[in-house]
């Protein structure tokens, strides 16, 4: 792999990698409603990114706004349109994962992005033409059977589970057709978007602002830490390599959460579970071999 791509690799590893630790301030907020927490979290990051953006990137904002104007009417319909797309897919990603970790399960939850790699890559191979060698496909059997061993447990867990990463896969998928524009610009229009969509909800069944700072302190938190960042980061990602390879790089995430399940949560978690996990992580070794490969080549050269 060309150095200049491995800073994208690592981009979508650390935003996975930071959304596997999500569960901790979301269970400190546990105590209030699961969509009173989303409409905080986007209304506060969207101050946070719009703040950013004025401050540190308005080179990045005009050049966008000059690509747009110079652009055809029907380039900006469909820009339009996929951002439209991407903010609803990403806006109800956001509510059932914040569900499902309050009111279903931390490994539901971190199930999920179990199987959102696999529907990534097979959409990604399917609709944006990317090519899969024997290699990841073998991977990819490999974290399916993963995938049903743990679907022998609670169909419950595995239908939210299925919910959750089926709309963040068709969110990623999106996102690598967008190659145009500043990828924080986007997600900052995403994020203005999704405050539109959901303030009718808000007003209609508003009551009183939290008054808690542990509520604010919290929801800062997720919307800085664990929106803003891992967001575009993964965003940034997807610049450099394709999404069935970050698709596969979200295994980053679930192998993190179900560790905090278990070690910081106190879930239990059988054998049977625990090879389930094991596969998991086999498959994304296998998935990812020629990248883990040239970063160790890279590494011995420089030694």
């Amino acid at each position: 792999m060309p150095k200049s791509t491995l800073r994208y690799f690592f981009a979508g590893i650390l935003s996975f990698a930071i959304w596997g630790f999500f569960s901790i301030p979301l269970r400190n907020l546990k105590t209030f409603p699961s969509e009173e927490i989303l409409y905080y979290r986007i209304f506060t990051s969207l101050v946070f990114i719009w703040i950013a953006i004025l401050l540190f990137r308005r080179k990045q904002l005009k050049a966008d706004y000059a690509y747009l104007a110079a652009s055809t009417p029907k380039i900006r319909k469909m820009v339009g349109l996929q951002i439209l797309a991407s903010t609803v897919f990403l806006t109800l990603n956001w509510y059932t994962y914040i569900y499902a970790v309050n009111h279903v399960s931390l490994q539901s939850a971190a199930f999920a992005y179990m199987v959102c790699p696999l529907l990534t890559a097979f959409g990604g191979f399917v609709l944006l033409k990317e090519e899969l060698s024997r290699l990841k496909l073998i991977s990819l059997g490999i974290a399916l059977l993963s995938i049903v061993l743990l679907a022998t447990g609670s169909m419950v867990e595995v239908a939210w589970s299925g919910v959750i990463a089926l709309l963040y896969a068709f969110y990623l998928i999106i996102q690598r057709k967008m190659q145009h524009l500043d990828k924080l610009n986007v997600l900052a229009v995403q994020i203005g978007l999704a405050v539109v969509l959901m303030l009718p909800f808000y007003l209609s069944r508003h009551g009183a602002v939290p008054d808690s700072l542990w509520f604010w302190g919290n929801i800062s938190v997720v919307a800085l830490v664990f929106t803003i960042i891992p967001l575009f980061l993964s965003l940034y990602a997807l610049i450099g390599i394709p999404s069935s390879t970050l698709g596969i790089i979200i295994y980053v995430n679930p192998i993190i959460a179900f560790a905090v399940a278990i070690l910081y949560f106190n879930e239990h978690i059988d054998s049977h579970k625990l090879s389930a996990y094991l596969l998991l992580l086999i498959s994304v070794f296998v998935f990812n071999w020629g990248i883990i490969k040239d970063i160790i080549t890279f590494k011995g050269k420089k030694v």
